[in-house]
Parts: structure tokens; C-alpha cells; sequence
């Protein structure tokens, strides 16, 4: 039997490490291990006013937009509009004048918004278009599920969301079509264990967004000779403040694809600390179809890793960052989210 002075040494060594373990594991209030879900987000905004969808017809309404003209126009108090299990198919639009909305669905594997439609205007074919600030959704699937059709044709892009508004977020949510499948339009925006599938230009917009441990599926379209590319982000001047970050999370999927393309001057796109499968073509990144000067896009990777993150044969133009660079970015003060989001990693 162990020695009594022993074992207290241990008991204390033990305590010691748990304490530490724990202080270490805290994140902004949040244990490390503490999941983001729908009861705590409805704590964090202080609100029980809710309108219960139901496609069954046991809700106050059995469509999500019905529930949404409900709302008055100016809103100045949030309320949850809770989208109970199964396929709701229809089109959904959050309106300017609607704000502080919180959508909440039972899981994204229970609780789905689907329709299908392609159109040259990407914000035409959107499944979902939020255009009011202070929105949030939670636990939802959005997908459109329009045949792709030929690569590159007029009716080639079907976008699952349009996010034209500031000062939103998603949680647990997932996004799914095939080309431009995420519009991030505009505004400051924060996805948090979200999914999101696609093959080329599949996150694109000139938002200011941080995807936090998001996990990013590919499937590579082998009709276009590169292959695909998860972003295009349309940052257009260095004054800009605009920029996609990917921070922790994985990327995965089937054939070879970019991390992404220059679809303005300046474009900006940094990946850190995040898993890279070997669906990531070696170049990594493609000056496809622009014509400007590569030094100033900010196309940029810190501390990936897994077999796409070898930097050995990437563009010349891209970066790997140091701490000190990458340190502005792998924070939520990047989108000032301290300001405004209820909760963040």
C-alpha cells in the first residue's frame, strides 16, 4: 500500500493538474469542453418569447416564413422562432426591417430548409437571404438542391444562403449545394461548428466572417480544369475590412481542389490552425481567371496541418504566416464580435 505522505502528495499533484487543466480550458466564460447549444444561446440573448413552427401543424405556424412575417417591422427585442423537425420546403427571407430574429431547429440532421433553384443572380436563387442585423440561427440544414448543370453555364450557380446583413451568426447549422454555396455577401458574420459542402467558388462574398471550428466537405468538379475552389472572396482595396478566416476546424472531400481564388484585388483568406485532408491540391492556391497583381492578395495559412498543409510547392504569391502576423486574425476582435455576439470560442 502506498505510504499517507505519498498519497497526499498525490492527491495534491492530482488537484494541482485538474485545477490547471481547467483554468487553461477557459475560453471567453466557456470550458473547453461546454457545448454551444440551443439552451444556452437562448440564456446568453435573455429572451423566452418564441413562435413554434411545426410542418405538421402542432405550431403556431406551419411554415418558416409565415413565422417570419409575424414578426412586426422594427424589432427591437429578440425573439426565437423555433423550427421544429422536418423538411420545410420553401424559400426564406429575413427582411432589413425584421431584426433580432433567432431561428432555431432541433439539429441540423432533424430540422431542414430546402428548395431548388439556379439563376445567374446569385441572391435570386438563395434558399435562405438574411437581410437584417442581429440574427442568429442554430441547429438548421439549408440546402439547394438545383442540378448543377453544365460548369460555367448561366444557370450554374444555386446558392443555399445569401448573408447580406451585419452582426450575424450561425451555430451548428449546415449549408449545402454544389456551386456558390455560401453568398457571404456583406457585413460581419461568425459560423461556429457549422458544415458546409460545395465544389467551386463555394464561400464567396466580401464579407468580414470567422469560421470557428467549421468543417468543410469537398466535392471537386472534374468538368473544370482546377478542379474547384472552396473560397472567392471579393475583397476590392487595401482600406477594405473584409476577409474570410477559417480558424481550427477541418477540410476533407473528394478530389483535388484550391483553398481558394482572387476574386478581387485584394483578396484576403487565411487559414490557421486547421486541418487539411489531401483534397488540397500541393499549389494550394490559384490565380484563376484574375488579372491584377498577386502581391497584394492576402491568401494565407498559419499553423495547418495534415497532408494538404505541406508549403513546399505553394503559390508564390501566398503566405505562411508567423504568430505575430497570423495574431490579428484568430481573434474575434477581427469582426469586433466582443460587441456583439452572445457567445464565441
Amino acid at each position: 500500500m502506498m505510504p499517507l505522505k505519498t498519497r497526499r502528495r498525490s492527491h495534491v499533484g492530482l488537484m494541482v493538474f485538474l485545477m490547471i487543466s481547467f483554468f487553461c480550458s477557459v475560453t471567453h466564460g466557456l470550458t473547453a469542453d461546454k457545448v454551444i447549444d440551443a439552451p444556452l444561446l437562448t440564456e446568453k440573448i435573455g429572451t423566452n418569447r418564441t413562435i413554434k413552427v411545426d410542418i405538421d401543424g402542432k405550431g403556431d405556424f406551419k411554415t418558416v416564413q409565415a413565422a417570419i412575417d409575424s414578426v412586426p417591422d422594427g424589432n427591437s427585442q429578440w425573439i426565437i422562432i423555433h423550427i421544429r423537425k422536418g423538411v420545410y420546403r420553401e424559400k426564406v427571407h429575413i427582411p432589413e426591417k425584421k431584426p433580432y430574429i433567432f431561428l432555431r431547429g432541433n439539429g441540423k440532421g432533424r430540422t431542414h430548409i430546402v428548395w431548388s433553384q439556379s439563376s445567374i443572380d446569385n441572391t435570386e436563387s438563395a434558399t435562405l437571404k438574411v437581410e437584417a442585423p442581429h440574427f442568429i440561427a442554430f441547429g438548421i440544414s439549408i440546402k439547394n438542391d438545383a442540378p448543377v448543370g453544365v460548369a460555367f453555364t448561366k444557370q450554374n450557380q444555386s446558392v443555399a444562403a445569401f448573408v447580406g446583413a451585419d452582426k450575424v451568426a450561425f451555430y451548428h447549422c449546415g449549408f449545402y449545394s454544389a456551386h456558390n454555396t455560401l453568398f457571404d455577401y456583406k457585413g460581419r458574420h461568425y459560423y461556429e461548428n457549422c458544415y458546409i459542402q460545395g465544389s467551386i467558388d463555394f464561400i464567396f462574398g466580401r464579407a468580414t466572417s470567422i469560421f470557428s471550428d467549421c468543417e468543410i466537405f469537398v466535392v471537386a468538379d472534374s468538368r473544370v480544369k482546377i478542379s474547384g475552389s472552396i473560397t472567392a472572396q471579393m475583397r476590392e482595396t487595401a482600406d477594405e475590412d473584409s476577409g474570410f478566416v477559417f480558424i481550427g476546424g477541418k477540410v476533407y472531400g473528394i478530389g483535388g481542389v484550391y483553398l481558394g481564388r482572387a476574386k478581387g484585388a485584394h483578396s484576403r483568406v487565411v487559414f490557421a490552425r486547421t486541418y487539411l485532408s489531401k483534397t488540397i491540391v500541393p499549389e494550394g492556391w490559384t490565380n484563376w481567371s484574375y488579372h491584377g497583381v498577386d502581391e497584394n492578395q492576402m491568401q494565407a495559412e498559419y499553423d495547418c496541418h495534415g497532408p494538404g498543409s505541406d508549403p513546399s510547392h505553394r503559390a508564390a504569391w501566398s503566405k505562411q504566416l508567423t504568430e505575430e502576423q497570423a495574431s490579428p486574425f484568430i481573434t474575434v476582435d477581427f469582426i469586433s464580435g466582443k460587441e456583439w455576439l452572445p457567445i464565441y470560442k
